[in-house]
């Protein structure tokens, strides 16, 4: 079966991207039409604006970053405006070492309401967003190994099933809510709000105002904030003098509670 590879993917500290294209790269080698890899990043805002649409011919690795369990909701529109047309898709998650929990099963649902076929998925592992010791640098070597892995399952299944098969994946419905940090006596807190400040080691070389996936740093005052933060660590991670931070005292504790409490390593799990 011949099939053209694509990659989708949302990855704003390139977790996702570096699993996403390890995936693709693997599942080249092994199709004739595969040599050439079609890439759509859909990270910024301007690679949000246009839908893209997929034919039978296509197989199309799909990744997200998990976001408190969930699809990041702020990418529910773009996502739900893809169109496959039959094409082939792979369903993959990355999440920071605490858990995906429903966010596989929602991005299938997504998928195949798009009119795809989802014939594989996975949850992978990727340094959390709040942290840069939670998984920290993954994916790494052993991620790879088992992402090329998976591709040559992924092969071996297009080429040897005459009707592929469908996948059941692990997840709840109807979703669970959204995954809450709490206080310490117990009681949900909400964090959406939080924002990053900007300490004086700012040189205003605007990286941060470029890589935004929301677009929301402020081109004049990148101290400024002019839309919504979903707390991607994008700005915080890639700053090249660290000038992001965060100071909030709820921000905080989480962090440092998913630090400790999630420290064991998890593995990928593969559906297929």
């Amino acid at each position: 079966m011949n099939k053209r590879i694509n990659t989708l993917y949302f990855s704003a500290t390139d977790t996702t991207r570096k699993i996403v294209t390890s995936i693709a790269e693997e599942l080249a080698k092994h199709r004739e039409k595969g040599k050439t890899i079609r890439n759509m990043d859909f990270t910024l805002p301007e690679g949000r604006k246009a839908a893209v649409s997929y034919e039978e011919d296509d197989v199309v690795i799909i990744g997200i970053p998990v976001y408190a369990g969930r699809v990041p909701n702020v990418l529910l529109k773009y996502l739900n405006s893809i169109q496959g047309n039959g094409a082939l898709a792979v369903a993959i998650v990355v999440y920071g070492n605490r858990n995906y929990d429903d966010a596989l099963i929602e991005l299938k649902d997504i998928l195949e309401l798009d009119g795809f076929k989802v014939i594989a998925a996975a949850a992978f592992i990727g340094e959390h967003a709040f942290s840069k010791i939670l998984a920290q640098n993954r994916p790494d070597e052993k991620d790879s190994l088992f992402s090329r892995e998976f591709a040559k399952q992924i092969d071996k299944k297009m080429t040897t099933q005459v009707e592929i098969q469908p996948i059941v994946v692990n997840g709840n419905k109807p979703y669970r809510n959204y995954y809450m940090p709490r206080d310490r006596q117990g009681n949900p807190v909400d964090i959406r709000r939080v924002t990053p400040k900007t300490n004086s080691n700012c040189t205003d070389c605007k990286h941060c105002v470029n890589i935004c996936p929301m677009g929301s740093i402020d081109s004049e005052d990148p101290s400024k904030l002019i839309g919504i933060c979903i707390k991607c660590g994008a700005c915080v991670k890639k700053c090249p003098v660290n000038a992001k931070y965060y100071e909030d005292q709820d921000y905080l504790r989480h962090k440092s509670e998913l630090e400790i409490e999630f420290a064991r390593r998890r593995e990928p799990e593969l559906f297929i």
